[in-house]
């Protein structure tokens, strides 16, 4: 997971804006990153380890010249962070510079040949082995376009590439292949990047580079066409997110900023849904096979209470599996007969790609729900639906997961409709759920008392029944991505089949107490983890005084909250309790160590 960026103009020196859509990639990497500068007779790069503002101002990064130029923000795959396995990477003469976001998994026999003819290599990355690729198809008289098609058709895995040379310094060439890649148009620049914030200061227009295509921006010019040579025509397409929805607006950070966005999320969401969404609504009651989420980390945990809410409001069987496990576990059964319904926040996740083009190879039905138009699953799936959560820039996803949730509690809703089922006051519920969401945003004090008790232990369990089961999967991840405190969620069923032996004096269990027939079964469970002297906090509906006597806390919620509509309102609290946890261990939720925001490598 990296991020690329790529600027020509005909106006203006791009390196300080080269240095400023690399800030707004941060979320995807930020082990080291560089910039690449197309100059008179050279290709200036330069990079290091570190964060980008340190290396900005270290290396004079803004003051570089040139009009045409690449940046790249790094989360190693390949070789550590150093100034060598930085990016960009370039060619034995200096000529190229290649910023590469994915994986090359055939790099190793490539590398072999490349030196057995002459190459000099200087880093321990994959990425190395483009550059050299097409240094030699330019000797061989090829222009950069056709060099960097030859060179990608040797090239196995995934990536998003973008290329400039000193021979052709009027021109950024890029590809594409299982990476994200956009192109974005202004009267004054063009540009390309991993994702549109990176751009959307200076435009809001775009061009969505599909699977195996190449891009060639040359002056105020866009030609694309595909691996095998054929000409591509694609619209520019505008989008609606504006450059202040992606900053902080006085957050000390974006993801405070994205917990508190929520209601407005939902109910963007909410008002997206029309008489569009009906034909998904249809495939769902029609299928006669079987029915599937797929997804990973947080849309995987909202997938989860997704199939909750079917079972409970339309009786309809979904089955929920990560997608790394998709293809080993569930993709052999797959008929014509089968839907397979994918969600991923990015629409980037790599292995939700996967397991998407292996259900369509078995024929089976595809949909996807995603938050970003025009990004890869959405051109994988035969049906796609959309939230409307706004760019979510902290790594940490919130107001994502919370708009997943209601887009598919939405969709159970309509398919208990088509069958006949009496919906109607649960529709009105679902209407208020933004402000519901709004009155959860209150519960930020109490969290913030919370974490000033938690921030000092090792480790802290999560426990839930029903729909409240993935709210605490989905709050121990929270927890243990920002704060790096082990944190484990678990069925309150399973807790006497083994992690029960893990609570002693004063061990902090976060019990999530949802409406509905659980509530008396998880009364039970706070007893068996407050007999072995557990720190109980517990979420649950407002005026359970059960539930409150047993508790050293209680994030109390709403009690017109129904089951069916509770984990987007009971997650508030968690995300709160791990943001604030982090910040008093000293550390910024934003970036957590080894992770990024788009997982577009297996």
């Amino acid at each position: 997971m990296c991020g690329i960026v790529g600027v020509i103009s005909k106006e203006f020196n791009v390196a300080p804006l080269i240095v400023s859509m690399l800030k707004k990639l941060e979320y995807r990497g930020y082990d080291s990153a560089g910039v690449a500068l197309v100059q008179p007779g050279k290709v200036v790069v330069k990079k290091d380890r570190g964060v980008i503002d340190d290396i900005r101002e270290r290396y004079n990064l803004t003051k570089m010249e040139g009009k045409v130029g690449l940046g790249h923000t790094r989360w190693a795959t390949h070789g550590a962070p150093s100034h060598k396995n930085a990016h960009p990477h370039q060619d034995c003469r200096g000529e190229i510079a290649v910023v590469h976001n994915g994986i090359i998994e055939n790099y190793v026999e490539l590398k072999r040949e490349l030196v057995i003819r002459g190459h000099l290599f200087k880093s321990e990355t994959d990425t190395e082995v483009i550059p050299h690729l097409i240094e030699e198809k330019l000797a061989e008289g090829l222009d950069l376009k056709e060099a960097v098609k030859e060179t990608v058709k040797k090239l196995k895995g995934s990536f998003a590439i973008a290329v400039v040379s000193s021979k052709f310094p009027h021109k950024i060439v890029a590809a594409k292949k299982g990476s994200p890649l956009v192109v974005g148009v202004s009267e004054e620049a063009l540009f390309i990047a991993s994702d549109i914030p990176a751009f959307l200061q200076q435009t809001n227009k775009v061009i969505f580079i599909s699977e195996e295509e190449i891009v060639t921006l040359t002056g105020n010019k866009v030609e694309i066409e595909t691996f095998n040579g054929q000409k591509v025509k694609r619209t520019i397409q505008t989008i609606n997110w504006t450059y202040e929805m992606a900053q902080k607006s006085g957050y000390p950070h974006f993801m405070l900023k994205e917990i508190e966005e929520q209601p407005l999320a939902i109910k963007e969401t909410l008002r997206s849904t029309n008489g569009e969404l009906m034909e998904i609504v249809e495939e769902i009651v029609k299928n006669e096979g079987n029915l599937y989420f797929v997804a990973s980390g947080t849309s995987y945990h909202a997938t989860l209470a997704g199939k909750y809410i079917f079972a409970k409001v339309a009786g309809i069987p979904f089955e929920t599996m990560q997608s790394s496990e998709f293809t080993e576990a569930i993709v052999p059964t797959l008929s014509p007969k089968s839907l397979v319904f994918a969600v991923s926040q990015s629409g980037e996740t790599a292995d939700t790609k996967v397991s998407l083009k292996k259900a369509k190879e078995r024929g089976a039905k595809t949909i996807a729900l995603t938050n970003v138009l025009g990004s890869s699953i959405t051109r994988i799936a035969d049906e796609v639906c959309y939230t409307y959560a706004g760019p979510e820039i902290g790594v940490a996803a919130t107001k994502t997961f919370t708009s997943q949730i209601t887009l598919l509690t939405y969709l159970a809703l309509k398919s208990a409709e088509v069958l006949g089922l009496e919906v109607e006051e649960k529709f009105r519920k679902l209407k208020k759920l933004p402000q519901y969401l709004s009155k959860t945003l209150t519960t930020s004090n109490l969290a913030q008392r919370i974490a000033k008790e938690i921030k000092s232990h090792g480790d802290v369990y999560f426990i839930g029944r029903g729909v409240g089961y993935p709210v605490a999967l989905e709050g121990a991840l929270k927890l243990k991505e920002i704060s790096y405190i082990h944190a484990e969620g678990t069925g309150a069923g399973e807790y006497k089949h083994g992690p029960l032996a893990l609570i002693s004096e004063n061990t902090p269990v976060v019990a999530v107490v949802t409406p509905g027939p659980s509530q008396t079964k998880m009364v039970g469970n706070i007893e068996e983890v407050k007999a072995r002297g557990a720190k109980v906090i517990s979420i649950a509906p407002e005026g359970n005084k059960k539930i409150e006597e047993m508790s050293n806390f209680t994030f109390k919620i709403n009690r017109e909250v129904d089951e069916f509509l509770s984990p987007a309102p009971y997650i508030v609290p968690l995300q709160y309790l791990a943001y604030y946890t982090a910040v008093l261990r000293g550390l910024n939720p934003d970036k957590p160590r080894n992770l990024a925001k788009s997982v577009t490598v297996e």
